[in-house]
């Protein structure tokens, strides 16, 4: 039977093996935990039962990794947006006063429309359509906001009224908790340590408990919330989406997760060393798992879904395949039993980890021709602009105008795709809705 399933995830192929996939699900989940705990928390401020929302958030990302496993065989998780969850609960339900069913009848909405758009590759042909120096810059993109991600939650970076952002306090303990854990990253990395990343986890875990840091778990089992409040609250109310406002608000939902997550999945592809001669092999059927996670997601609670970019984590330990994806979504059903326990997996002993990731995906950035002022503007943009619109989308988008106006400039506009023109048009269309 192991040989029938190594068999099927093409372990030989990929050179890898049970030890690796399973350390890489293992070293994944400990990355992206932590959705369990944040999500609810968003969503609750619409309205929704927080714990509905915990066990939600567990069954839905669990469905997206053994979508992604099964069908694509790609070491790459899904789970809810960190972004998406954000407006859907402040900018929809608080700003604009809409009942969170009504929000997640827009998101159902946004996600039937995404599962067409897949059916009929469209989300294959723009993914195509997109230049190699371009999918160099999202990968590389998305490895500066991820390590800004990790500076920030270990408190390396705040945020400050006068210069946007300064250095975090040097006299808060856990600020040092998430030094020692970089500081430990970086050696065994350096030291070619296997597993490097999950030891340092392991450690700045032991040390923050043992400094008290990191409160210990007052029990370890804890019932399972039922997730019957929000299961399929959003079907009775999807005749509510009748208004101009709110087929934006599915729009706009559609929109970002399309490139939020497209962009994640080229990003993790590249890291993964799975993209040849600018195809991602198997593209069509990740895709198809992701489109078929939104729809599910959206019926079970959650709130919109999408390639996560901790998944890199398990694939700089070695996860090459559908089963990485697989063994992490087994850990977020045991989670359900023991969140208590996962209490311990704090800010400090993740940021870490995001940093060191960061830092291997800026590898792609040495693929990008800086030479041509056209590619590099682009590029450059999409680049800076992850990390500091605190958006993958929003980084894609300005990169995607920038391109085709460099590129004529340059007279160079025959070697631009059609469907790169009209992607500018429709981010300057999709800005100018956002802020008006």
């Amino acid at each position: 039977m192991l040989k029938g399933i190594a068999r099927y995830f093409h372990f030989d192929e990929l050179g890898t093996n049970y030890r690796t996939e399973c350390l890489a699900g293992l070293t994944t989940f400990v990355s992206m935990v932590y959705i369990l705990f944040v999500n609810p928390n968003v969503m609750s401020a619409s309205g929704m039962d927080k714990g509905a929302a915990f066990t939600a958030t567990a069954l839905a990302t669990a469905l997206g990794c053994f979508l992604m496993g099964v069908i694509a065989n790609y070491p790459i998780a899904l789970s809810t947006s960190l972004g998406m969850n954000a407006f859907f609960a402040y900018s929809v339900c608080i700003g604009m006063h809409v009942p969170w069913q009504t929000a997640l009848a827009g998101t159902l909405i946004a996600s039937l429309i995404f599962l067409v758009l897949t059916a009929f590759k469209i989300r294959e042909v723009i993914i195509d359509a997109i230049p190699s120096d371009l999918k160099s810059a999202i990968a590389g993109g998305i490895g500066l906001f991820i390590a800004f991600l990790g500076l920030n939650q270990g408190g390396l970076i705040v945020a400050d009224k006068s210069t946007l952002v300064t250095l975090g306090s040097f006299h808060v303990g856990s600020t040092w908790l998430t030094i020692f854990g970089l500081f430990v990253a970086v050696v065994l990395m350096s030291a070619r340590v296997p597993a490097a990343i999950f030891i340092s986890m392991v450690a700045t875990t032991i040390l923050g408990m043992c400094t008290h840091l990191i409160a210990l778990p007052s029990h370890i089992v804890a019932g399972i919330p039922s997730i019957k409040p929000v299961f399929l609250a959003g079907v009775s109310h999807i005749g509510e989406i009748n208004s101009v406002q709110l087929w934006i608000v599915v729009f706009t939902f559609l929109l970002v997760t399309f490139f939020d997550t497209t962009g994640t999945l080229v990003g993790l592809a590249k890291q993964a060393g799975l993209i040849r001669d600018n195809k991602i092999p198997r593209i069509g059927r990740a895709l198809g798992a992701d489109s078929l996670t939104t729809v599910g997601g959206s019926l079970l609670g959650a709130s919109p879904m999408g390639a996560f970019v901790e998944s890199s984590a398990g694939i700089a330990v070695g996860g090459r395949s559908g089963f990485t994806a697989i063994i992490t979504g087994i850990l977020f059903i045991l989670g359900t039993f023991f969140s208590p326990l996962l209490g311990v997996i704090t800010d400090q002993v993740t940021a870490p980890a995001l940093i060191i990731i960061g830092i291997l995906m800026a590898n792609s950035l040495k693929d990008i021709h800086w030479d041509k002022f056209e590619i590099a503007a682009p590029s450059f943009i999409i680049v800076l602009g992850m990390p500091l619109s605190y958006s993958i989308s929003d980084g894609i988008a300005l990169g995607f105008v920038i391109y085709p106006i460099s590129m004529l400039a340059a007279k160079r506009g025959k070697d631009v795709h059609p469907l790169m023109y009209i992607l500018a048009v429709v981010f300057v269309i999709f800005f100018w809705l956002l802020n008006n």
